[in-house]
């Protein structure tokens, strides 16, 4: 690994790339503290003081700006719902569908335009949303129109920057420019979990024990878990496909073998990801127009308490537990959604039937396709389990006395990016005969 980071830095190509990243990385978390214009610092301190519920969560995917109300207080959630609603409008629009799959370079760039339009609007919305939420709050100068222009404005003119670097990363850094933004907002709350576990080692009374073999446990069951999030993103069921000789012009083709690679968790984060925002969609609309909903009762502030218990301990243990299987149903519907959206085996199997490609065994056709539903129906299942246990076996630690900044969805953003970060570099350094990670 040393020596792969060695001949990236003596690569002028690569080296650029990594500083070039490294120096939008450093722009991003100094907009971090840079509060939006209206509000007023030490107002804010006072109010902000302890995120919880939908503010917690969003300031842990923003590194912490939500909570100092910078201007990339909203972080990139604008542009990932804005990708997923397109995603999803282009699976029933034929015209969207056609531009996605056969629209090609200018498709991609339509697509990309849609997105970017549509990010603006939620964004919008959203700044909206979260002025009129801490309006009573006394966190702004004041509440003139003016003020909160310039608040919504300071809000969607940061998702747009942090759209815009996204962007350079992917183009001219190391790639996966979104993703990255992501990965560095979250491990950005890695110095606050080694705070929280050295209180627990060195208390106020002293040196605690306890509180050390607590810490181990801790972080022995992180390796675990990050262990087995790895394990299962990379394991694969290979399908062997045969195909027998053809005529190609005037040469005869010899049978070839090859295989079709189906992931354990072939919808990746996604359906925790829209199993999250479907379960905290309800508590962001009631609290923009019921601001103080947190201390009224009723049924508004029962679908509020049951929306916030994904993010958040501060609620009744039935509403936990109503969340958590509510959660864990929506993560393994979703899951079965997004497979099937982005794998038909009628269609993989029509395309192996036309190309005289058979499974050993398996008569092509109908044969064949219900052989790869089959399949793809047992690792689907097995994808859903564990992608629900992932996001909530976190959600328990909230019942202690334990202040962990990482989730479920976290660890799954954390490492999915880093995979494929990793693999990026790997295959620049491959153009160039270098050795990399993966090479034993």
């Amino acid at each position: 690994m040393f020596k792969t980071i060695k001949n990236a830095l003596k690569t002028p190509d690569v080296r650029k790339r990594l500083l070039y990243t490294l120096v939008l990385i450093i722009v991003f978390r100094f907009g971090c503290y840079i509060t939006v214009p209206g509000v007023d610092s030490i107002a804010l301190n006072e109010a902000m003081g302890n995120t919880t519920g939908i503010a917690g969560l969003i300031d842990m995917i923003s590194g912490g700006a939500f909570s100092r109300f910078s201007v990339f207080a909203m972080s990139i959630s604008p542009y990932i719902t804005a990708s997923i609603v397109i995603q999803l409008l282009a699976m029933i629009i034929p015209s969207l569908e056609k531009l996605t799959k056969e629209g090609g370079e200018e498709g991609r760039r339509k697509i990309n335009r849609y997105t970017k339009i549509l990010t603006i609007v939620l964004a919008l919305v959203e700044g909206i949303g979260i002025y009129l939420s801490y309006k009573s709050s006394g966190i702004f100068v004041d509440d003139t129109f003016l003020t909160g222009l310039l608040v919504v404005t300071g809000l969607v003119a940061g998702t747009s920057i942090l759209m815009w670097l996204g962007e350079q990363i992917t183009a001219k850094g190391i790639g996966n420019g979104i993703s990255l933004l992501i990965f560095i907002g979250i491990i950005s709350g890695l110095p606050s979990l080694i705070t929280t576990l050295w209180s627990l080692i060195m208390t106020d009374a002293g040196f605690s024990t306890t509180g050390l073999l607590l810490s181990i446990g801790i972080l022995i069951g992180a390796i675990i878990l990050v262990a087995g999030v790895v394990f299962v993103q990379q394991a694969e069921r290979r399908v062997p496909v045969q195909y027998s000789k053809k005529v190609v012009g005037r040469k005869m083709m010899g049978a070839q073998s090859t295989h079709i690679p189906l992931k354990l968790a072939m919808a990746g984060v996604m359906p925790v990801i829209f199993a999250s925002s479907f379960m905290t969609f309800p508590a962001m609309i009631i609290q923009i127009f019921v601001p103080d909903i947190a201390s009224k009762t009723g049924f508004l502030a029962g679908l509020y308490n049951f929306s916030i218990a994904t993010s958040t301990s501060n609620v009744a243990i039935g509403y936990s537990i109503a969340n958590a299987l509510v959660y864990l149903l929506l993560i393994i519907g979703f899951t079965f959604f997004y497979t099937y959206a982005t794998f038909n085996p009628a269609e993989v199997s029509n395309n192996i039937k036309k190309n005289g490609g058979f499974i050993p065994g398996i008569r092509a056709g109908k044969p064949t396709t219900d052989y790869l539903s089959s399949i793809i129906s047992k690792l689907t299942w097995f994808g859903g389990f564990f992608l629900a246990l992932i996001a909530i076996i976190p959600m328990l630690l909230r019942f202690t006395n334990l202040n962990i900044a990482f989730g479920g969805t976290s660890i799954l953003i954390v490492v999915g990016v880093a995979l494929e970060t990793v693999q990026q570099l790997e295959s620049q350094l491959a153009m160039r005969h270098y050795k990399g990670f993966l090479e034993k």
